[in-house]
């Protein structure tokens, strides 16, 4: 049973709110990939309420956690949180191999192109030569340019071609996919320092975003994930791919209250046009088993 349907039956288990609710209610926040921490905030502020009166049965403790987890995350996402989609930008993805960042860099891009932006890849993964292969196939798939550079060359100069095509053809986006080597932390920093420094000096006038791609399905680990890339580059959102029937979707919650890093994209399936914006409310709705 997912997190969505088994938090929605929790609440038509009880007839009393007590010490037992509250206790069952911690394990299931945390059985759904909530956190330990976040599990332990919400519950805390949900007896706090009880204890003001403010609880008086399931239906108002399910509608309080509603609220308190919605207050959690709109701390963390800023108003302008998409402000890059309407400039000149430059969106760095980054993440481990495996979680569906080359696949997540061809949706995004199918995605704005049908938006009207003029979308160009990069493929800046050349320690893995099937990436190359894999973007140069989304490329083709949603008829978007690509700039790559040769298997184990330098990542540095694939940027550097990226920009210079970018401003002499007039690009839109730059959709950076980039090397995923976090056993390695001390190269990662450094060659994303690299391409960071190249993009602040060459296309100034960009916005640059950098997304970190975790599989929602992992749980607790995609968290793990997204805060060692956070340390190691300054990360201003999160794709989490997977969230369907086999995630817990808890994640989602975890990610914003401890990491402090808005999640941006939601992956809903393989088709192109499944890695959509993250909807809050929706995800709420469907959480809490809301019409």
């Amino acid at each position: 049973m997912s997190f969505f349907n088994r938090l929605s039956d929790f609440f038509t288990g009880y007839e009393e709110i007590d010490d037992e609710f509250f206790e069952d209610l911690t394990d299931t926040l945390i059985m759904g990939d909530v956190g330990m921490s976040t599990a332990e905030e919400l519950v805390f502020e949900l007896r706090k309420k009880a204890r003001e009166g403010r609880v008086s049965d399931t239906d108002d403790a399910k509608k309080l956690l509603l609220k308190l987890m919605q207050e959690k995350l709109d701390e963390v996402t800023p108003p302008d949180a998409f402000a890059y989609e309407d400039q000149r930008s430059v969106v760095l993805m980054v993440g481990v191999n495996g979680v569906g960042k080359t696949t997540s860099c061809g949706k995004l891009a199918a995605r704005y192109r049908s938006l009207g932006r003029k979308v160009m890849l990069v493929a800046a993964d050349t320690f893995r030569a099937a990436a190359i292969e894999q973007l140069t196939a989304w490329a083709m798939k949603t008829g978007v340019d690509i700039v790559k550079g040769r298997e184990g060359g330098d990542p540095g100069s694939v940027i550097y071609d990226a920009i210079q095509s970018a401003k002499a053809r007039d690009y839109d986006m730059l959709i950076v996919d980039t090397a995923g080597r976090l056993h390695n932390k001390k190269n990662l920093m450094n060659e994303l320092s690299k391409i960071n420094q190249i993009i602040t000096t060459e296309y100034p006038e960009a916005v640059k975003e950098t997304l970190v791609v975790v599989d929602a399905s992992t749980g607790q680990n995609a968290k793990e994930q997204a805060k060692e890339f956070k340390e190691v580059t300054d990360v201003s959102g999160v794709v989490l791919t997977k969230l369907d029937g086999s995630a817990k979707g808890g994640i989602v919650i975890a990610i914003e209250n401890e990491l402090g890093i808005p999640v941006k994209f939601v992956g809903l399936g393989e088709g192109v046009s499944d890695l959509r914006r993250f909807d809050m409310e929706k995800f709420f709705q469907g959480l809490l088993g809301e019409d």
